[in-house]
């Protein structure tokens, strides 16, 4: 897959990044999860993973903004992943409309609630806290597009997993995708609960 078939915006955006053609792991990865199959994708950091995600994300929601419910949620393990996250995704969107919003366990939560309410495309944040926000109503999950877990390894820790699962009874018809450095039981067990028939896609470098 070449970077000719992503969305315009996207596309000026990777040529403004100086991004000519998709790293080898992305050319794999990319024409897979563009195509809408749930997947696990397993590799070392560094090999472009988070990158992979970001543009497919933008050209999934056709780097546009739309309404005011989120229509793809990131999963992170902590405040600092949050940050990086969304610094990423500032370098892709910078052209486009579309709205990022990082959620903080620091920051004063009725806030948090009003921005989220007043309309966001794609959210991020720790799954005990987006959690707290959907049980308390500040956060509306029924057009998720896209559920990602990022860097899922810590799934095992902190109710993670459960809290994970009770979000996504909430959602419906959503691709999802995790990514890991290595494939544990705790994210492998996904596969019994909303995961449809994911790939496994395994990368060594």
């Amino acid at each position: 897959m070449s970077f000719k078939k992503l969305n315009p915006l996207l596309k000026e955006s990777l040529e403004n990044l100086e991004f000519d053609a998709p790293l080898p792991f992305q050319k794999e990865v990319l024409p897979i999860i563009k195509g809408g199959a749930d997947a696990y994708v397993i590799g070392k950091k560094g090999i472009g993973k988070t990158a992979a995600l970001v543009i497919h994300t933008i050209h999934k929601l056709k780097a546009e903004a739309f309404e005011d419910s989120p229509r793809a949620l990131f999963i992170v393990e902590n405040q600092q992943k949050i940050a990086e996250l969304k610094d990423e995704f500032s370098k892709y969107i910078r052209n486009t409309d579309l709205r990022v919003y990082g959620t903080s366990e620091r920051y004063d939560f009725e806030k948090q609630k009003v921005e989220i309410y007043y309309g966001q495309d794609i959210i991020i944040g720790t799954p005990a806290f987006i959690s707290k926000l959907y049980f308390q109503n500040a956060l509306h999950l029924g057009q998720i597009q896209l559920f990602v877990i990022e860097d899922a390894d810590y799934m095992g820790r902190n109710n993670a997993y459960n809290h994970v699962l009770r979000l996504t009874e909430s959602m419906d018809r959503f691709q999802s995708v995790i990514t890991a450095d290595e494939i544990n039981s705790k994210i492998a067990n996904y596969q019994n609960g909303y995961m449809n028939n994911a790939r496994v896609l395994k990368f060594k470098d």
